[in-house]
């Protein structure tokens, strides 16, 4: 009987066993399912969430900006070209000190100044347009109010698009690098698209959004919904963020990493050679500069942030793409206001115009599915090449409409253009983007990607100016030939600096081995 009872308890053993050992392969496989490539997928939803959230806000801005200032001072497009030279010469001029911000604070830091002044920016930009909206008459009667208000208005977007500088640095130049380090060679491509993906979709939308409430409620209901929308989105960004800052380990490891080493006494002490003939180096400069009191001047100015963060950007391997990609900025082929404004001139209905902007947006978030399948084939660097001369050779379209003479005809062949050049465009993008996460030290990217910033801007306000100069509408062929031209020379540094690196453009010798088959096969 003993022996039975045993033996009936090792069955009963076996029978709690195996359901336990079912339970553990599930969670094992749930957890498998939950990482994808080796991330958690919660997390990395959350980092697509929160920045899709800051992205609708700006897209959202960017859109609806423009409406309010030419509602301010009607038929005069004096405040917006105003307000879009304030942002651009913003991040032109603090884009390399942003940089270095975020580069020396914490990431908790950055989240919390970005979210905070981001909003707050956006609060008061609100409420200072929906009082320029409601007093419509305060340009005659108070204009010292009417001055200041447009003033605060102006101030608010610079501190704003400097804060979404700052997120966007945070996230697209550091976070995306060290989440995706020790993981499969693809996982940072992939990283990159989505979060192009995302930014793509928000421009396509959230200027649709925008505009249904302004067309079918106010402006003012827009400018309400705007900022109110800021303050909510914000909680939600900030908690979906930092979410991910704490639940991804690498994140928290590399400020350990960096803040131990910076502390560490070793460092000062490591070369004393060096710090030898860095220290005769400025007694010989300060000798200098007491002789010359210029020169003393000129020392001053070249140690400012913006300065040293200039000199660390031209030191980088990745300074020729980085200057092609900033020089696609300097354009009026875009559907930007430029564009926009010749188009309607040429009598396109604004619901044509808007459906094109669609449709270049479709095509651009197209380039984000087509770049990491083009760049698992031929690589980053070639990617690059063929997708910036693949802009150039649909840019072709917009040269030969100024020789089509039908206005209707020449404006549909240049919407095409540019529609079609979007696919090149945002691929090109996202490869000089990818080259500079990899080939810049990480000590220097965030300052790296600030400086890369500024010099986008100081591009884009070079094509704000470039209006001002060639302000009527029947010369806007000129703004297209010099816009071409300026993306052929992108592509001519680009090549140049394929050519430096690899020595070569094209593999001649294995079009030169398709030959003896060809002549086997014939």
């Amino acid at each position: 009987m003993p022996e039975i009872q045993t033996m009936g308890s090792n069955q009963e053993e076996e029978v709690i066993e195996q359901p336990l050992i079912v339970n553990q392969h599930q969670q094992q496989e749930e957890a498998e399912e939950e990482r994808d490539d080796g991330l958690p997928k919660s997390l990395i939803r959350c980092l697509y969430v929160g920045h899709f959230l800051s992205r609708w806000s700006a897209r959202m801005r960017e859109f609806s900006v423009a409406l309010y200032m030419i509602n301010i001072w009607p038929n005069s497009l004096l405040l917006t070209a105003l307000y879009g030279i304030v942002e651009s010469g913003s991040i032109a001029l603090f884009g390399p000190i942003i940089g270095g911000w975020v580069d020396r604070l914490t990431y908790v830091k950055v989240l919390q100044l970005w979210s905070f002044t981001q909003n707050l920016s956006f609060v008061v930009a609100g409420g200072t347009v929906i009082a320029l909206l409601a007093c419509s008459d305060l340009k005659s009667t108070h204009f010292m109010t009417f001055s200041l208000l447009v003033g605060v208005t102006y101030f608010s977007g610079a501190v704003g698009v400097l804060s979404t500088l700052a997120g966007t640095i945070l996230i697209e130049r550091e976070w995306v690098v060290v989440i995706s380090e020790d993981q499969p060679p693809g996982e940072l491509t992939k990283l990159n698209s989505v979060i192009r993906r995302i930014d793509l979709v928000c421009k396509l939308f959230a200027p649709v959004f925008s505009g249904f409430i302004i067309s079918f409620i106010s402006l003012t209901a827009s400018a309400i919904a705007l900022a109110v929308w800021n303050i909510v989105s914000v909680c939600l960004q900030y908690c979906l963020l930092i979410s991910v800052y704490n639940g991804i380990p690498a994140l928290s490891e590399k400020e350990r990493r960096i803040a131990s080493s910076s502390n560490d006494p070793k460092q000062s002490t490591a070369d004393p050679e060096l710090t030898k003939s860095l220290l005769s180096q400025d007694a010989n400069d300060s000798v200098i500069a007491e002789h010359t009191g210029r020169g003393g001047i000129i020392e001053k100015v070249l140690k400012l942030p913006c300065f040293n963060a200039w000199k660390v950007y031209l030191k980088q391997d990745i300074v020729l793409p980085g200057v092609a990609l900033a020089l696609l900025y300097f354009t009026v082929l875009s559907f930007g206001s430029l564009m926009t404004a010749a188009l309607e001139w040429e009598g396109i209905p604004a619901y044509v115009i808007g459906i094109a902007r669609g449709i270049s947006a479709t095509i651009g978030i197209a380039a984000t599915f087509t770049y990491p399948v083009l760049q698992s084939h031929i690589l980053t660097l070639r990617t690059g090449l063929w997708s910036i001369w693949s802009q150039w050779s649909f840019l072709l379209l917009c040269v030969g409409s100024i020789w089509v003479k039908n206005g209707i005809a020449s404006a549909s062949l240049l919407m095409a253009g540019v529609a079609a050049s979007r696919l090149g465009l945002w691929m090109f993008d996202l490869a000089v983007i990818q080259q500079m996460q990899d080939q810049v030290p990480e000590s220097d990217r965030c300052v790296v990607g600030g400086v890369q910033n500024s010099l986008q801007s100081a591009m884009d306000l070079m094509g704000y100016v470039m209006g001002v100069i060639v302000p009527n509408p029947e010369d806007f062929w000129e703004l297209i030939l010099v816009s071409f031209s300026v993306v052929t020379c992108a592509g001519l540094l680009y090549t140049f600096h394929i050519w430096r690196v690899r020595k070569h453009l094209f593999h001649f010798e294995k079009l030169y081995g398709l030959f003896p088959c060809f002549m086997r096969s014939s």
